[in-house]
Order: C-alpha cells, then structure tokens, then sequence
C-alpha cells in the first residue's frame, strides 16, 4: 500500500467515524433491542495469503456453530429482521473503519476471503491478495448483485459452496486482478465515489 493510499484511509476513517458515530450506534442500539446481542460478528479474513485478522461487522444472523464458508440462500431464514436492512444497504459494514484503522483493509482492494478460499485457491489468491483488501472494488461493485443471484437460489451448505467456488471465486478474481492493473489513487476515489452514487463509471 502506498503512502499516500494510507494516508487516505486514514484520514477518511477517522472523519467518517467522528461523522458516524450517533448513527453507529443507534444501529447498535436497534440491534440490541430488536434481535438481541451480540450486537458485533467477527469472522477471520485474510489480508495475505497467509495472515488471517479479525474483520468486524453489525451481526445480521443468528448465531450458528456450525456456520462455515460464504452465505447463500441456506442461512436466508438465518437473517434478523434489522440485518435485512443491514444488508441491503452495505451498513452492517460500517464496523469495519476500525479494520481500515488499524491497516487490516483498505476502503478499496478486493475483499478479504476467507481462509479455507486462499487454501483451495493458493495460486489465485496469491494474485488477487497482492492489493490489500478492501470495503469496496471493481469486483464488489461489477459482480455483487450477479453473486447474491447465484448464491439465493442454493438450498445447502455443499450447494453453495460449490456455486461460489466454481462461479464466483473465478469471476471476481478476474475483476480483482483487472483493479490491481489500474490501481491508483484517483481510480481508487473513482470507486469510492460510484460505491456511494452507483452512477459513476467504473472504467
């Protein structure tokens, strides 16, 4: 990451944590009140190919010992009422200023996947994981809804896992790696910006 890309992170982090801070937590209040605690999820993610950390979220599912991989249409009837709303407006993500803080992610980079991921795709992530992970990207932004089509309709835990590893994984990786061959601060600040308004291009 460069200095200047840090610099950025930060600064921005900081702002929209002060600017945030109210609406934060009444988030959390609503999801004490409304569904219980905990109020936070954690899940560990990587930063390399090799070195995990502990992304935080607002927790939008009822807890499950047995949850594994990425979510599909198995965990629907898992989701809170308040982590609908969540969800569908990327704020249970809003904890993660603290993981951009602290240099686990940036704003943009490809996201961070899960371990169990690096180690089925070694030499893909070894790529992808080049660029730190981010909130947000040319992949979050060009295949998310495409994503969430295909992992609705999967009804098990093998079901999803094999949709998303068979057409995801490769797909946003291609996005990932076409990001990282045009990283810049001003392309970054270009997906920021179409992250928020959705009408700027991403070319």
């Amino acid at each position: 990451m460069t200095t200047g890309k840090r610099t950025l992170d930060i600064a921005l982090a900081l702002a929209l944590a002060v600017l945030l801070a109210p609406f934060i937590l009444l988030i959390a209040a609503a999801i004490l009140v409304r569904d219980g605690g905990p109020v936070l999820y954690r899940s560990e993610r990587m930063k390399t190919p090799d070195e995990g950390f502990m992304l935080w979220k607002f927790r939008t599912m009822r807890p499950d010992d047995t949850d594994r991989g990425v979510s599909g249409g198995d965990k629907a009837d898992r989701i809170t009422r308040t982590g609908r709303v969540l969800r569908r407006y990327r704020l249970d993500e809003l904890p993660q200023l603290w993981n951009i803080l602290r240099g686990d992610i940036s704003f943009v980079g490809p996201r961070p996947p899960l371990r169990r991921y690096t180690e089925l795709f070694p030499e893909l992530y070894a790529r992808v994981l080049e660029s730190r992970p981010g909130v947000t990207g040319l992949a979050t932004l060009a295949f998310h809804r495409t994503e969430e089509r295909l992992l609705a309709s999967c009804r098990t835990k093998d079901e999803t896992e094999e949709v998303y590893c068979r057409r995801c994984v490769p797909r946003k990786a291609r996005l990932d790696l076409i990001y990282a061959s045009r990283r810049s601060l001003c392309y970054d600040l270009r997906l920021m910006l179409s992250t928020v308004v959705r009408s700027v291009s991403l070319h």
